[in-house]
This record gives C-alpha cells, structure tokens and sequence, in this order.
C-alpha cells in the first residue's frame, strides 16, 4: 500500500464526505492510476478537468507513487 494526499476541488467536493480541499491521506494499492481514484471515489471521469500531481498536470492513467499530492479540479464556468 501506498499514501496519497488527495485534494477535490469546487463541485467534486461532493463525491467525499470530508472537505477535501485541504487534503485527505488515502491509501492505495501499489499501481493504482488517478483513473482508479477517480472511480473508486465515484466522480464522473466528464466532471474532472485539471488533474494535478505535485504541482504539474498529468493524465488520468498516470501511476501514482507514495506521497503524491494529487489535486483534481472540474471545469469551471464564467464569463
């Protein structure tokens, strides 16, 4: 197993019963993708927009390692 810091940002909020926009440890297996997370937390993959880890842009079927900060935003409106 490993640990990652996991932050959902704006309406993605929602899929987790604890705010995560300050972050939450969560463990996982060794080789689990963002795409793993995003499904094991129930966020529509459509809903996500901006996956962040460590600090720079990644795809959805990235790896993750132990001590990740993985931070994933939804599209955002306006005008």
């Amino acid at each position: 197993m490993i640990q990652v810091e996991l932050r959902l940002f704006g309406d993605l909020r929602k899929y987790h019963d604890t705010p995560l926009d300050v972050g939450h440890d969560m463990r996982v297996e060794e080789g689990t993708s963002i795409l793993d997370v995003v499904h094991k937390l129930g966020v529509p993959v459509d809903e996500t927009k901006i996956i962040l880890v460590n600090g720079r842009h990644k795809e959805l079927d990235y790896i993750l390692s132990d001590g990740d900060r993985l931070a994933i935003f939804p599209a955002v409106a306006g005008g």
